[in-house]
């Protein structure tokens, strides 16, 4: 989880340091668009060479280069630049442990830019095309960033729930499958439905490929997969699932698109099953959790309708769904999940 401030700020430095950041944050995001922790991969460079590579100019590439030693992420040696071993295993694009998030952040950086203008509006100013309608590149940095969350997530996720008497389950907006591909580790008597959009499930069948961090099981847990492409507001889900799993997508829609899309997953339970609401649950006032606070604002600003929503919203949706024994539970790294029986 990010490390937000909990306590009211009294320190006027500590302000300033807090208003500086994008600073830090724009440079390595723009080393991260310009691929230079790729051409420096293994291979030092000068401040030169590299600007020749990209095609940027050679001081203003000189100045990025040294900042992102003063950052930390690059070594320079007698005029040469070259990555450390941070900067190599997880700034690499091809490394395994890279962080894929990085892309995503880079796209969103010019919707929150409109931050102030989008207070005075009350919505997006840079609504984009739907996510089936936007650029490959967008939906790849997308379903990537997810997909490094989602395995962390899932692993935590499996670890708190009972999935022994789940046989079939739902994945809603299941993107890379990272869900499905762990609960059904955990499980070996449980098949699993992706459903997402059209363009998306194109992406999905990529991951479920070469299913990470499992490879040397994927035949077998692809063989129990399949794929169901559709909008979730508009197209059937199918039926007879014991559990349904709706992750990261409620913060997407507004209250009333929740409301039907939550009786849709209640509807495609068996008498018994379990419906997994995983997102941001707010307090009554909605300051904390601070991370779901912060990220009502990515919402504000990326998104027609989306917010963060309290508990209590929550659950008067799963309840109007016809639900019970409604839970809330929490991770060890604070995910948090609201669960509910139809």
């Amino acid at each position: 989880m990010t490390d937000y401030p909990t306590h009211a700020i009294s320190d006027p430095a500590r302000f300033m340091e807090l208003v500086n950041a994008f600073r830090i944050s724009r440079i390595i995001l723009s080393a991260a668009e310009l691929k230079i922790f790729d051409h420096l991969c293994g291979n030092g460079q000068s401040s030169e060479e590299v600007a020749a590579h990209l095609g940027t100019k050679p001081r203003a590439t000189d100045r990025l280069l040294n900042a992102l030693v003063s950052c930390g992420l690059l070594q320079k040696s007698n005029g040469v630049f070259t990555n450390t071993g941070f900067s190599e295993k997880y700034l690499v694009t091809g490394s395994q442990a890279y962080l894929s998030g990085l892309a995503l952040t880079n796209h969103t950086w010019k919707t929150w830019s409109t931050l102030t203008d989008a207070v005075f509006s009350g919505t997006s100013l840079l609504f984009e095309k739907p996510i089936n309608e936007r650029p490959g590149e967008w939906q790849e940095a997308f379903i990537a960033a997810m997909h490094r969350r989602g395995i962390a997530q899932a692993i935590e996720v499996a670890g708190v729930l009972d999935l022994r008497e789940a046989t079939r389950m739902l994945d809603v907006g299941g993107g890379s499958g990272a869900f499905t591909l762990e609960f059904l580790r955990r499980n070996p008597l449980m098949t699993g439905v992706i459903f997402d959009l059209p363009n998306i499930v194109k992406l999905t069948e990529k991951y479920l490929a070469a299913p990470e961090p499992y490879p040397q099981e994927g035949e077998s847990l692809q063989g129990r997969i399949s794929v169901l492409a559709g909008d979730y507001l508009k197209d059937d889900f199918g039926s007879g699932y014991d559990l349904v799993l709706m992750s990261a997508i409620i913060h997407i829609n507004s209250p009333e698109e929740n409301q039907l899309l939550i009786r849709k997953g209640a509807d495609a339970l068996l008498p018994g099953g379990r419906l997994v609401i995983l997102d941001h649950v707010m307090n009554e006032d909605r300051t904390a959790p601070a991370e779901g606070a912060i990220f009502a604002i990515n919402m504000l600003v990326g998104t027609r309708h989306g917010d963060t929503y309290t508990g209590h919203e929550i659950r008067g949706w799963m309840q109007g769904a016809g639900l019970r024994d409604i839970s809330y539970l929490i991770t060890p790294s604070g995910v948090q999940l609201l669960t509910g029986r139809r």
